[in-house]
């Protein structure tokens, strides 16, 4: 055999074990990214599906002003009843804590889905 025939059969053997290691390490590595990603974006989702009635005024509070009122018409407290329709909704608003917790909750499900993406991408590499 020739220099070069027994450099690349050299060459060859010490790739394909720096290769194994590699992908062996990083496999692993990428399965427990794979993992903690789906753990934290179901714990994610719960928390926002939680959250999610702070984005909307509570609609039993509009039932429970409209059944007082109507009360108060019964029992003929017209004066005490007003004129118009009770409309609690229209007092609500966001506050901007809420909708800064909101925002990086989604956010931070948005990355932990990115990685697991991107870990998938690695594994089918």
């Amino acid at each position: 055999k020739d220099e070069r025939s027994r450099f690349w059969g050299v060459y060859k053997r010490v790739a394909e074990e720096h290769d194994s290691e590699f992908l062996e390490q990083y496999t692993t590595d990428m399965d427990i990214v794979l993992i903690f990603s789906g753990l934290f974006s179901a714990v994610s989702t719960s928390f926002i599906v939680a959250m999610g009635s702070n984005l909307s005024p509570d609609p039993s509070d509009t039932t429970n002003a409209l059944l007082k009122q109507l009360v108060q018409i019964g029992l003929g407290n017209l004066a005490e009843a007003g004129s118009k329709p009770a409309d609690p909704a229209s007092t609500w608003s966001l506050t901007a804590l809420t909708l800064w917790i909101q925002m990086i909750a989604y956010v931070s499900l948005s990355m932990s889905l990115l990685a697991a993406f991107g870990a998938v991408l690695g594994k089918q590499w």
